[in-house]
């Protein structure tokens, strides 16, 4: 038996089949496939926008609700979204392609510590999730902490993600991943290098070394996964300046990179070419400490995340509590607030994602 010898429908109830007929044929656009019996109807069934219907007098089953999905909702069923069919079936009408929405950035002075046992949740694909930050700042961005502890094969399949920004930093071990119009290679993301996934590409993760552990990104906090059932990758060598939604795809290799000052005089950086990539939507950076006494500061990006990857540092920032960090920990200072990073061991090193990307800092003196 093969998939053209099956077929599913969906069954409705009614207690007048001629009131549903122009209801389901004029109104949503399906097409009538049959009836029965000719003199007296008591069943039709209907087909389109992807699904088959049979609706029939007297049938013992809830009305339900029927979601019709367009990018045209003003122009599908006079721009109704909410309608209830003769036969009592409410309809539903939504966008088909989904879209991103950025709530507004709730500030908040906030920091996570791995020592506090914040829990691992498994999730897609069997990798264990730690939050970074809790309140993911009223929704405008989620940061995770992802590991596989076993390694091996991963079993993901294409798919990609309706975001406005997305980085995946290997923190830990390696990883394999293919991406589109990225060439015929599997691309090996290893301890320190980082790649960011612009809005809708396509990618699936292959293989991972053992406790693999990599720093997620994304903004907003909530947004559509999509499988793509169609794509194979690899697929090929695409247009090298090719944009998602005006962000080229940028993978930033440690051992290539260039270091220059930091924000922050005490620290020297490796760039990641990310706010480049991104037109300043965000910059992605690595810090370490090169010595003295760093000075107060106050920056003025929406969103400033770091995370401790090695060595240690007490945060001191104004009305709270010196906070002592280690690798693993991780805090968002927001705009305007003066901190200051003291107590800093020789091995700091920090991952900072700012967004936007070009912001500034003041030193405070």
């Amino acid at each position: 038996m093969t998939n053209a010898d099956i077929k599913a429908e969906i069954l409705l109830p009614t207690d007048e089949i001629r009131d549903d007929i122009p209801f389901y044929t004029k109104t949503l656009g399906f097409r009538m496939d049959s009836i029965f019996p000719a003199d007296d109807p008591t069943e039709a069934s209907f087909s389109g926008h992807g699904i088959a219907l049979r609706i029939r007098k007297g049938a013992k089953v809830d009305p339900g609700v029927l979601r019709i999905l367009t990018d045209d909702v003003a122009g599908f069923a006079d721009g109704q979204t909410s309608i209830t069919a003769p036969n009592g079936t409410r309809v539903e009408i939504d966008r088909l392609t989904p879209v991103v929405q950025q709530p507004p950035t709730h500030h908040e002075f906030s920091v996570r510590r791995l020592r506090d046992e914040a829990p691992w949740i498994i999730g897609r694909a069997g990798m264990h999730y730690r939050d970074l930050v809790p309140t993911r700042l009223g929704g405008s961005i989620i940061a995770s902490h992802i590991r596989i502890p076993d390694g091996g094969p991963v079993p993901d399949v294409v798919h990609y993600h309706t975001v406005g920004f997305q980085l995946i930093f290997c923190y830990k071990g390696w990883v394999d991943v293919l991406y589109e119009d990225q060439g015929d290679e599997m691309m090996r993301l290893e301890a320190g290098d980082c790649v960011i996934q612009p809005p809708e590409i396509r990618h699936r993760v292959c293989h991972a070394s053992p406790n693999i552990e990599v720093i997620e990104i994304g903004v907003p906090a909530e947004h559509v996964t999509t499988i793509d059932h169609e794509m194979t990758l690899p697929n090929g060598q695409g247009d090298p300046d090719r944009e998602w939604q005006g962000q080229k795809f940028v993978h930033h290799i440690k051992d290539k990179a260039v270091w220059t000052p930091f924000r922050i005089p005490g620290f020297t950086c490796r760039d990641t070419g990310i706010s480049e990539g991104t037109k300043g939507v965000a910059g992605i950076q690595v810090a370490c400490f090169q010595g003295g006494e760093p000075p107060r500061t106050r920056h003025d990006s929406d969103i400033h995340f770091t995370f401790v990857m090695q060595g240690r540092m007490t945060l001191v920032a104004d009305g709270q509590d010196p906070r002592d960090l280690q690798p693993g920990d991780a805090f968002v200072i927001p705009p305007g607030m003066i901190t200051q990073y003291c107590e800093c061991s020789d091995d700091l090193e920090l991952l900072e994602a700012t967004l936007r990307g070009d912001g500034t800092t003041e030193i405070v003196v």
